[in-house]
This record gives structure tokens, sequence and C-alpha cells, in this order.
């Protein structure tokens, strides 16, 4: 079997190994061909001449990108800063914040491993409390995953940490209605939307939570190291970046504080940032209508092989299509990981569908209730033919779901 003759036509633009079956873009992303070629282009230039790129070229193209992703996401005018990654944007929100004993901060039982960590170092330092919010899954009725974060909101809660989407199910969290729900409350939103960018339409300006951080690496398909960090203008003074550089009195660059003291933290790399407005341009010329096209495409792909698999494992669809974006998770029979994890640990399942099948995907965990889940991905480049492997490989192994 070879895994690219299983492939979507659109494969052609990516360079994934050619004997693997690749449904984990939500883990990592994959960047296309061309858009590795113009990071490649700019780094060659940098290295050329180094002093001409950094001082000269990347102040100008750096703005040309944020200003790209403002409009692409719906964001007020100097409101979105670049970070490494969406978890070091949930780190560069909270150092900022302030709060005292006995105050809550309050995520859920899947919030990503690396923030809700954050979360409870910030509260230790603080003698702030950590509350998880229990979130159903398998759920029926969307309206639960609403009412059973509201559950845990009190008169001490300061913050709530929440993804955007789901990292081990892949459910859209309903945002709108969380922000209105406790618009008069003095709760902050903090969303750490890694998965958000790119795979479901954003507008940060009516959605009107006060941060979010998202990334540009997974479904925008940009190079590795690059994710936008918004801050709601009125917050603005009260957030700086982990490591300070430039204020107003060195350089004026055109725009506020805010946006200046993150452009340029010491020296690093810029040119996964400066290739940003590549990958978005790039991305939208592969198929009709463009990002709107591409998230419907990657919807549908996802849940025809949700489907397929929930009927190999006699499996009830464990939510409604409307709470899914380009990930499904499917439930598994619960298997106690080992804690902590050793080095290279991964699920038996997981390892015996790479080592034996050559299919990539992942086996996560949700904390609170305690599932297991298998997660799949869809992007352009995935054929049906590759679920459809994976579906009857699950049917080979006398798999059964959870």
């Amino acid at each position: 079997m070879r895994a690219v003759n299983l492939r979507g036509p659109l494969a052609r633009c990516w360079d994934l190994d050619e004997d693997v079956v690749y449904l984990n873009h939500g883990s990592f992303g994959a960047c296309p061909r061309e858009v590795r070629d113009h990071r490649r282009m700019l780094l060659d230039r940098l290295e050329r001449d180094p002093m001409d790129f950094m001082l000269q070229l990347y102040p100008v193209q750096i703005r040309k990108t944020i200003h790209r992703l403002e409009t692409f996401l719906g964001a007020q005018p100097q409101s979105v800063v670049l970070v490494g990654n969406a978890t070091k944007g949930v780190s560069t929100v909270l150092q900022c914040l302030s709060f005292e004993s006995g105050d809550e901060l309050l995520t859920t039982g899947q919030e990503y491993f690396a923030s809700y960590n954050a979360l409870c170092r910030k509260a230790k330092r603080t003698g702030a409390r950590v509350v998880q919010a229990e979130l159903p899954f398998p759920l029926r009725e969307p309206e639960r995953l609403l009412e059973a974060v509201l559950r845990e909101v009190t008169p001490r809660t300061r913050l709530l940490l929440v993804d955007h989407i789901l990292s081990p199910t892949g459910v859209v969290m309903p945002l709108q209605e969380l922000v209105e729900e406790l618009s008069a409350s003095p709760v902050q939103i903090l969303v750490d939307g890694a998965h958000g960018p790119g795979s479901v339409p954003i507008n940060l300006e009516s959605l009107g939570v006060h941060y979010y951080t998202g990334n540009c690496h997974k479904w925008l398909c940009s190079p590795k190291t690059c994710a936008v960090l918004y801050v709601r203008p009125d917050l603005q003074d009260r957030i700086g970046p982990l490591a300070q550089s430039y204020t107003e009195e060195d350089m004026d660059i055109g725009s506020g504080r805010f946006q200046l003291e993150f452009i340029w933290n010491g020296t690093f790399d810029p040119t996964p940032r400066l290739a940003v407005s590549r990958a978005l341009e790039y991305m939208a010329s592969l198929i009709d209508e463009g990002w709107k096209g591409i998230m419907r495409e990657n919807h549908r792909k996802a849940m025809q092989a949700r489907e397929e698999i929930c009927s190999v494992l006699d499996l009830d669809l464990p939510c409604p299509d409307r709470l899914c974006a380009s990930m499904a998770a499917l439930p598994l029979p619960w298997m106690e990981p080992p804690s902590p994890f050793p080095v290279g640990w991964t699920d038996p399942l997981q390892k015996t569908l790479r080592e034996e099948h050559g299919i990539v995907v992942p086996v996560t965990w949700v904390r609170k209730p305690r599932r297991r889940l298998l997660r799949i991905s869809a992007q352009l480049y995935n054929g049906k033919d590759e679920y459809r492997y994976l579906a009857d490989t699950l049917r080979r192994t006398g798999l059964r779901g959870g």
C-alpha cells in the first residue's frame, strides 16, 4: 500500500511522506511546498545581508503581514501582534495579569496541557485557585457546553481560559454566547485559539473577547513558530511581551506602543512570520471561494470520515456536525496512561497504527471527565480513501468504541 495513492489531488502541493497516511494536521500543521520555498527565499535574502533585511525590510513587511492578519481575523487596527505559538500567547497574557489570594481562574477539563499548566503556575504564584469545568463528551445538546462553564462561575471568578476549538475532541466552543453571558461580570476571557485561524470564520471585533491567541502554522499552513495574539484595544496598556525590547521612546514605526513592543524582541528568525501572507494567498488559490471554501471542504471531509469510522466502531455520532470544524474525535475504551509520560511514550493503538499500518493519527485524553479519544483531522491534501483505510484497519483490529 502506498499512502500517496490514497490522498486527494491537492496533495501534490505538499511534500508529505509518500508512505504515511497523515491524518494529524491538527497537531503541527503541514506547510505547502510553495510557502516553504517562499520562506527559503526570505531566509537566503536575510543571510545575504542581515543588517539590511532586519533593519530595512523586516519593519516594513511585518506591518503588512499584521495588517493582513487583522483583516483576515476581523480585528481592529493595531490590535494584533505576533508571537511564536499559541502557548506563548497564553503565557504572555497570564504574566501580565494580576490576581489575589482567593481569586478563581476558570478553565475546562479539555484545556490544552501547556495552557493549563501555565494557568496553574500563575495561580500558585498569586494565591488564586484553578477551577475546571467538566465539559460533556459525547454530547447531544450543544447548550450543555455553555451550562457546564457558567455553572462554575462564582463572584470570585476573575478569568476564563477556554479553547476556541477543544484540542482533544475538536468541538467548537460557543464563544459568542459565553461573551454575552459574562459581559456584565468582572470575568475576563482569554481564548486559546490554537486551532481557530483557518479552521472556522473569526471576527474578533464583533466577538468581543478580551484576549485571543491562535496559531498560523496549523490551519493557515504557514511555517512553524508564528501565532497571532489579539488584545482588545482598551486593555492593551496592560499587556507587554515576555521579552522587552523597543519602546515608543526608542523607535517610531507608525503604530502604537502595543505593536511596537512585540515587533522586535531580540534577534530571531523573522521569516516564518513574513511567509504568513504568502500562506494566506496560496492556500486561498487552491480551491473555489478561497478560505470559505477551504473551511467548508475540510469540515465536509471530517464529518464524512467520522461517520464512516463510527459505523466501523459501532458508535453513535458523539456530537452534532455543527459543533465540529476540521477535526473530529471518537471515544475509545479507557486505558490508563502512565503518569508522568516517559519520553517518547504513545498510546499502544497510536503506536500500532503508525508502525504496522503507516497511519499517523493521535490518541488523546481528557482530564475531566476522563476520556480516551481517537482524533482525526481533515486538510486539503487528505482523500476519502485515507479515512476508509483507517476504518478498515480499525475493523481488522476488532476495536470497538468506548
